[in-house]
């Protein structure tokens, strides 16, 4: 894992274990342990941490070349290891002299430091973030902390949390009783106090086991990242990468194997004869390759000047091409292929589902079109309009 060419070569050698088991862990909406298995012995929980805390030092552009991969493999073994490489990715862009602009305290510093060692041991986080009625708006959260003796009591409700039940530990987004206006970020341990309620039984991405989340927990104070309350709104804002445009490898990987399902379906029915199906499967061929462009794109603007105005443009061009390619394309590949592929196990049929997500996933595509309108227009995405962004 120390060469970055290493890194991606695993994860194409991955990609087809993964698919193998996509589709029994889709019908039964089980949780792909195995797969998950196979990347901590990868080493992949370490990918985003930095080479001195014992991982492989990763950017965003890296990450999204193997996110990418891994999607192609199964999209919902690809869709909650981005939420691992959030959490982590995020950590390690806090560095040394970025903790020293915020003020932020030396002990926060060291808890940054453990955590990270943690993943890079084989540890792997989920988020909890999103909320009934609320989304994943921060400013809406309902779910509340409290300082108490030597730490924070956590009380709320979570749902659409990936992995729920099977990692390590959950960033958690809370509501300050003292201050509303205040919200912010705790890496809570699995264990007393989180309670998963088995609530996920979803159109697609059904492996990803995005339960309800139940929380009543007491932490110590190294448990709020930044170790400052109210930073999470901050963060949201000024680098929203991971808030926004993790997702967006994975879905044009979705797509992606929805193409590569397609042409094999087709070659292996003898039907590359018709032009209307080679027309669809080359449009769709170019509507990926534009889409994982922009994604690049993206995230290399993300490693050279993250929270640029140009690259936070570019980071919701990403979203926002990556979740309507993939729900136009993987249409578009079930009508090339015909009736035979919407039964139940089929590839296309699976994908299908799983590629409508990517729209409706936060930040969705209409909120990303408004941003990027409001934007084009001369105003203040993040402000403008009659619903905050976070």
């Amino acid at each position: 894992m120390d060469e970055q060419a290493s890194a991606l070569d695993e994860a194409r050698r991955l990609a087809p274990r993964f698919a193998a088991r996509a589709a029994a862990s889709d019908r039964d909406g089980s949780f792909p342990a195995d797969d998950f298995a196979d990347l901590r012995e990868s080493g992949f929980f370490g990918l985003m941490v930095p080479a001195a805390l014992g991982g492989a030092g990763a950017g965003f552009l890296r990450y999204a070349n193997i996110a990418y991969e891994l999607a192609r493999g199964n999209g919902a073994t690809a869709l909650v290891f981005n939420m691992h490489a959030s959490v982590t990715g995020a950590l390690a862009g806090v560095t040394d002299g970025l903790a020293d602009a915020l003020g932020l305290p030396p002990e926060a510093l060291a808890a940054r430091d453990d955590h990270l060692k943690a993943a890079a041991s084989g540890s792997w986080y989920a988020v909890a973030m999103s909320e009934r009625g609320a989304g994943s708006r921060l400013s809406q959260m309902t779910t509340s902390y409290q300082n108490v003796d030597g730490g924070y009591r956590i009380t709320g409700a979570k749902t659409f949390c990936s992995g729920a039940g099977y990692a390590d530990a959950y960033l958690i987004a809370a509501r300050s009783v003292t201050d509303p206006t205040q919200v912010s970020q705790f890496l809570v341990p699995a264990g007393d106090g989180l309670t998963v309620e088995e609530t996920w039984d979803a159109l697609g991405m059904r492996a990803t086991g995005s339960h309800d989340l139940h929380i009543d927990v007491t932490v110590p104070a190294s448990a709020l990242l930044g170790g400052l309350e109210g930073l999470a709104l901050v963060a949201a804002q000024l680098s929203p990468h991971w808030m926004v445009a993790s997702y967006a490898a994975v879905y044009v990987g979705v797509a992606r194997a929805a193409v590569d399902a397609a042409v094999e379906h087709v070659n292996a029915r003898k039907l590359g004869g018709l032009p209307a199906i080679r027309a669809r499967i080359g449009r769709a061929d170019a509507a990926v390759a534009a889409a994982h462009l922009a994604v690049r794109e993206a995230a290399r603007r993300v490693d050279e000047s993250p929270g640029d105005p140009e690259t936070n443009r570019w980071v919701w061009r990403a979203k926002l091409l990556a979740g309507t390619t993939a729900a136009e394309v993987a249409a578009s590949m079930l009508e090339a292929a015909g009736t035979s592929a919407m039964r139940r196990g089929h590839p296309l049929e699976r994908l299908y589902r799983d590629a409508r997500a990517g729209s409706l996933q936060p930040a969705t595509s209409d909120v990303c079109a408004d941003w990027l309108g409001v934007d084009a227009l001369g105003g203040d995405p993040d402000s403008d309009g009659v619903a905050p962004r976070w």
